[in-house]
């Protein structure tokens, strides 16, 4: 039986993926937290693992990434 990763693993492997599209994408860091009207350090902490989004926030970010939630999350899938 495989172990489940911990939180702060997660929070890393989720902001990493964020990062990653974000950039793949060619969009700075300030456009995305104003899109999704967070506060650029806010989106920042997520992006190095350092805060936990919700649900919401995930679903926020996805969408103005224009990709499914489930790429954000899937954290199986990291390269």
């Amino acid at each position: 039986m495989s172990s489940i990763a911990n939180k702060k693993e997660i929070q890393l492997q989720i902001g990493s993926r964020i990062k990653k599209i974000r950039e793949k994408k060619g969009i700075a860091q300030q456009v995305l937290a104003a899109q999704c009207n967070m506060e650029k350090s806010n989106l920042s902490r997520l992006e190095t693992g350092r805060s936990n989004p919700t649900y919401y926030t995930l679903f926020k970010i996805a969408y103005y990434l224009k990709v499914p939630i489930s790429e954000l999350a899937d954290i199986n899938e990291m390269d």
